[in-house]
């Protein structure tokens, strides 16, 4: 394979007929040229991105080659954790926040991260692989990030875990998750640790249910005995969840049935009964 374009001393440009593939690794392009010919032992990484190859290449021309290192060793890292390729997209969008990043850093401006707590547990092994990020980052530039950094790190992987390249949508439910979640906390009149395993349930029953709606399939069911039992017996829990559904649907357009209702009352009872 011959060098179509040098990006920086780690990653080219070959050029077959239309296709431009990117290639990646350690000193590959290290006083080469166009029409050079490649050392097939140093490619470690390649990817076709097609629509967005040229990002990727401006990406890989213009960000410091110690970012772009430091990123792809985060990819690596939490692909080998994870136990499976991550979306090719996450090299760009990874890369390109990671840089971004470290020079707000650099200029001492912090950026807070108001979902840290519903990502923490909605993504908890993307969170616990930020983190791991964060200690690499501090290894190998001196930066101190704070947890918050870990939390952006997590909604990047995750969109790259499930192959899905809106990162919008995974804030967008950790934004829903957090809206309603507290509307119906301040409905029952508790207050209630966000650590604690009844919290983390009602989240995550909670995004599996909008997931749901959202792939148009279908809910878990409940007959209608047990839903007039929980509504005797659940009083407030079910009246919170109700509303919640009922503000669900007029503000985001989420529609849960009845029997969904129903389950979201046997988390908030729990949470009560643990208070």
């Amino acid at each position: 394979m011959k060098i179509n374009r040098v990006l920086n001393n780690n990653a080219v440009v070959v050029k077959e007929g239309n296709n431009e593939t990117i290639i990646m690794g350690g000193g590959i392009a290290f006083q080469k040229g166009k029409n050079d010919l490649i050392d097939q032992s140093k490619i470690e990484k390649v990817f076709v991105l097609k629509e967005e190859s040229q990002k990727f290449q401006e990406l890989l021309s213009t960000v410091p080659e110690s970012h772009i290192a430091i990123s792809e060793d985060i990819i690596s890292y939490a692909e080998k954790r994870l136990g499976m390729k991550l979306s090719n997209h996450v090299h760009i969008s990874l890369t390109d926040h990671l840089s971004f990043a470290i020079e707000r850093s650099q200029q001492n401006i912090k950026v807070r991260n108001k979902l840290i707590n519903e990502i923490r547990i909605l993504y908890n092994e993307e969170f616990k692989i930020g983190l791991w990020a964060l200690q690499y980052v501090k290894e190998q530039l001196g930066i101190t990030f704070p947890e918050d950094e870990a939390a952006f790190i997590a909604l990047h992987i995750h969109t790259a875990k499930v192959d899905n390249n809106r990162i919008e949508n995974s804030i967008k439910i950790a934004f829903i998750l957090q809206d309603v979640s507290e509307r119906m906390l301040e409905d029952l009149g508790v207050s209630v640790d966000k650590n604690s395993i009844s919290y983390h349930r009602l989240l995550k029953h909670l995004e599996y249910a909008i997931s749901r709606f959202q792939e148009q399939k279908p809910f878990h069911s409940l007959d209608q005995e047990m839903i007039k039992v929980i509504k005797k017996n659940y009083k407030k829990g079910f009246q919170a969840a109700r509303k919640a559904a009922k503000y669900l649907d007029e503000h985001y357009q989420i529609l849960f049935p009845e029997s969904e209702t129903a389950y979201i009352a046997l988390h908030l009872q729990r949470i009560l009964e643990n208070i």
